[in-house]
Parts: C-alpha cells; structure tokens; sequence
C-alpha cells in the first residue's frame, strides 16, 4: 500500500512535522508502508482550525532531511470545511492507497472532514495514535531519539522562554509539573503549545535553526518562535 501523510490540528494544536505527524511517520516506515509523500499546508494567519501557522514554511527542509517529497500548499481558507479541501489539489495528483494523520487527539469533526475529502477518492484516512496517552507518546519521542522544539505557546505557565527550546526528558517533566499547576494539556491538546521536529532516527540529516526571533503578545500571553534561516547539517 502507498501512503501519504498529512499534518495538521489538535483542537487547536499544530502537526506538521511537529512530534505527533512526525511521530506516525516513524510508525509508518517501521511497519514497512511505503510513504510517497508528505503535506503540509501554510494558512493565511494562527486562526486556521486545522492547519499549522509558525515554521510551516520550513517544511521543505523536513521533507529534504527524510528524504520524501513535500507538497506545501498556501491556503487562504479559514473554516474547517474549506481547509479540508485544500488537500484535493495534492490528491488529485497522486496515487495512495491511505493518508494518515499524525494527530493524537483531533476531534471527529477534524478527522471527518479530511475523510469527506479523502472518501471521494477512494483513500482510506489512518489516525494511527489517536486516543492514546499523550505523555507517554511525548516521552516514547523522546526515548527514540526525536529532537522536538518548542515553536509556539499560549498558555499560561508558558513564557518565551520555552520558545525555540528543545524538550529532552528534563525538559518534559518540567511541563509536566507546569501542566498540573496552570491546568494546561501535556500533550499541548486545545493549542497550548506548538512543536517542529529537527532531528530523529529516520532523519538522513539535521535541521538547524540559524536565525530565530521570538515574537511575543503581552496582551495574549502567547507568542512564536520566527525562523529567519535553517539549514540541514550533518548528523
């Protein structure tokens, strides 16, 4: 079977290439699917109900560093009925059997409106971790060697200093206790916390953020990590 994967979100939280999308890409390969291609859509502003905002650009880089080509679209849309169609336009390029979601706790309604897309084509839509703990897939991550960094927050108990930080063991129990105390989802479900993925064992190389620049709203208390340049390194 040829497979796709998508990214998106998780009531709010962002998925292309962070940890989760990333996370069923390695389950993916691990069971031998073949992955002909990964998509990633840049919406016009952070109000997107299923797609990602900040570092969607650097995507390509991703798709270099695992080495599966990359379908970026540019999106104007922002309802989930609109956004979903976005996909059409790389679906009726290529042939696979199943796309699959990376997200862990997307809602029906988000998981319906990419099968609606999908059925139509007669592509099956797999959300292989769906359902499942969230720490405990965090720190699997984490345990398998996936490089995580934090890209954007909007919660209280998380500052700018998490911006651009990259979330090791320590780093996790510490949001954990953070979590129990503010009240926010560990797993950054409701769009607490938004996440990209530069390094990990099925990555041939490693992204490396050159240029950053944090952006903060201290009328919102939330902000994100602007990436000015990346590059791929050596590993």
């Amino acid at each position: 079977m040829q497979f796709c994967i998508v990214g998106g979100k998780q009531q709010g939280k962002n998925l292309v290439v962070p940890k989760d999308s990333t996370f069923a890409l390695y389950e993916c390969l691990k069971r031998n699917w073949k992955v002909v291609a990964l998509i990633a859509v840049k919406p016009k502003n952070t109000e997107a109900y299923l797609w990602h905002y900040a570092t969607v650009e650097w995507t390509i880089l991703s798709s270099a560093a695992l080495g599966i080509p990359l379908f970026l679209i540019k999106s104007e849309k922002i309802s989930e009925k609109e956004e979903a169609k976005e996909i059409e336009k790389v679906l009726d390029r290529i042939t696979i059997d199943a796309l699959v979601l990376g997200g862990v706790g997307l809602q029906k309604t988000q998981i319906k409106s990419i099968e609606k897309v999908a059925k139509k084509r007669g592509i099956r839509v797999i959300v292989p971790h769906q359902g499942k703990d969230h720490y405990e897939l965090f720190k699997e991550a984490i345990e398998k060697g996936f490089e995580i960094v934090i890209t954007q927050v909007a919660s209280e108990g998380l500052g700018p200093e998490w911006l651009g930080r990259k979330i090791g063991l320590k780093e996790l129990e510490e949001l954990k206790r953070l979590s129990e105390t503010y009240g926010f989802h560990i797993g950054f479900e409701g769009g607490y916390a938004d996440t990209f993925v530069i390094n990990g064992p099925i990555f041939k190389k490693k992204i490396e953020f050159v240029d950053t620049k944090k952006v903060w709203d201290v009328k919102t208390n939330s902000g994100y990590l602007e990436v000015k340049e990346a590059r791929l390194v050596e590993k």
